[in-house]
């Protein structure tokens, strides 16, 4: 028995479907992340397994993939499928070390914050975010981050 195939979509349909902004759409299919072909007419048509592809993207963009990686990984899979169960888990597996980095520098990043809310002078000297370790002394004295008198800049 021949496999039905179901009609495709719309770049309007997906965009419904998806609740992504057809603009969005167009931008991923610039960047190589989607696919559709192209009626007589020049109109775009998406399978409908895109649909999945497009929600994949959201939620790896969602996690804080950027699109690079997401091209990447979605450039493994055999056939140019959407993912599955079993793709996600190892995906998602391998972007884990990666996640737990930017967790580790967020925190880091809340920690000396409210040290500098707590200071409330934002000292470049004592800044641990704007100055670690003084290094903008090192250049000398003044506004290092802003061109001085000599037109030089540092930062």
């Amino acid at each position: 028995m021949a496999k039905t195939e179901l009609p495709e979509l719309t770049v309007g349909e997906l965009s419904r479907r998806s609740g992504v902004p057809a603009s969005a759409l167009r931008f991923y299919e610039d960047e190589r992340l989607i696919r559709s072909r192209r009626t007589a007419g020049n109109q775009r048509r998406y399978r409908r397994d895109t649909l999945r592809r497009v929600t994949f993207i959201r939620m790896s963009q969602r996690v804080g993939m950027p699109l690079a990686q997401i091209r990447t990984v979605l450039g493994l899979l055999p056939d140019d499928r959407t993912p599955n169960r079993t793709d996600w888990a190892r995906i998602s597996h391998c972007w884990r070390a990666d996640l737990d980095e930017r967790i580790r520098q967020l925190e880091q990043l809340r920690d000396q914050l409210t040290g500098c809310i707590g200071c409330g002078c934002m000292s470049l000297t004592t800044c641990r975010l704007a100055n670690p370790g003084d290094e903008l002394g090192r250049h000398g004295p003044g506004p290092q981050r802003l061109p001085d008198h000599r037109g030089t800049e540092y930062a």
